[in-house]
């Protein structure tokens, strides 16, 4: 090859590669609209601040702010729901148990205390009909007494009943550590263990856990540790229809029935304000849904702030990755952050 054919190819790169970083640059930069959106809420948000932005297969947006970046660990509270319904279906997916087996066939117990028509689809969508206490600091209380989750499930089952499973929404942490429970017995070990092997393994989620830091019972509906980057990956995982780089972590089909409103038109005994006027599907409230009542958007708030979000008519994934407590004005940053981006993707 001659050095005068060498340099034009050498030329030919270059002007290849300033291609390349000019329209990555410029993808980045037409989000400059979010930058000030963070900016002017960073206060309100707490200062530390991860907002992160993935559509058809590549982070097209990523700001940190304060000392937070995209591999902080913090506690995401309720936004662990969905998690631990994933790891449910996963269950489902292995014929090892059934949406509309009894919780009694796996806890005898529940028999004994008027529970036997209580089933894991109950457990997953927040009907289970069992009383609860909606104040925070009764439940956080009562949660720090279980030394494992077969005490807390236990204990569940000798609660009353306010209704018939099936037959209201209450919004709170029964049902998914029931659900979870039932599988550690089917699993044969512990719930924290089962996540780690089924979902943030697999799922390259290396800074997520939900393991309690005092050695108590591991929370399935709360206790989560994690990562704007870990949850980042959960999200694509569901909207690649259960797939992440190429394996299969749940079905299709199970992810469609974690994001499908399982009992449409409920009366709401409780749920939090934040949610307002969102329906529900396994561990995720669905904010918008089609004429079959499947996700159209879906997302999983915590307690401590952390918004993440699917959106599978634009095909994206967004998380607000923050560590200050839910509020209605946090919805209302979290819906127009999410206007922008749905306006900017056209």
């Amino acid at each position: 090859m001659s050095l005068k054919f060498r340099n034009a190819c050498f030329l030919v790169s270059l002007c290849f590669i300033s291609l390349l970083n000019f329209q990555g640059s410029r993808a980045q930069s037409s989000f400059s609209e979010l930058d000030r959106l963070l900016l002017a809420n960073q206060k309100q948000l707490g200062g530390n601040v991860v907002a992160l932005v993935w559509k058809d297969g590549k982070l097209v947006y990523s700001k940190e702010l304060g000392d937070f970046n995209a591999k902080t660990q913090a506690p995401i509270a309720s936004a662990s729901k969905w998690l631990t319904a994933a790891m449910v279906m996963q269950f489902v997916d292995q014929g090892k148990i059934s949406l509309d087996d009894p919780v009694v066939k796996y806890i005898p117990l529940y028999r004994k205390y008027m529970k036997s028509y209580l089933t894991i689809r109950h457990c997953l969508s927040q009907t289970t009909g069992i009383e609860r206490d909606a104040r925070l600091g009764v439940k956080l209380l009562e949660r720090r007494s279980y030394e494992t989750l077969e005490d807390e499930v236990n204990a569940i089952a000798e609660k009353d009943i306010s209704n018939n499973p099936g037959q209201e929404f209450f919004y709170g942490g029964y049902g998914l550590n029931i659900a979870a429970r039932v599988c550690e017995i089917v699993g044969k070990k512990s719930f924290d263990r089962l996540v780690q092997e089924k979902i943030t393994r697999p799922l390259k989620m290396r800074g997520t856990t939900f393991t309690d830091d005092n050695g108590k019972a591991p929370n399935p509906s709360g206790g989560a540790k994690s990562t704007a980057n870990d949850y980042l990956n959960f999200m694509i995982m569901l909207l690649n229809k259960g797939k992440f780089e190429e394996k299969q972590i749940l079905s299709e089909a199970a992810v469609e029935e974690m994001l499908k409103i399982q009992f449409p038109g409920l009366p709401k005994k409780y749920a939090p304000a934040a949610a307002a006027g969102f329906d529900y599907g396994f561990g995720a409230w669905i904010q918008e849904k089609d004429a079959n009542g499947k996700a159209i958007i879906a997302s999983c708030p915590g307690l401590f702030g952390t918004w993440p979000l699917i959106n599978r008519k634009k095909n994206y994934a967004s998380i607000i990755f923050v560590q200050t407590l839910l509020s209605e004005q946090k919805r209302e940053f979290a819906e127009e952050f999410n206007r922008t981006v749905e306006a900017l993707l056209n």
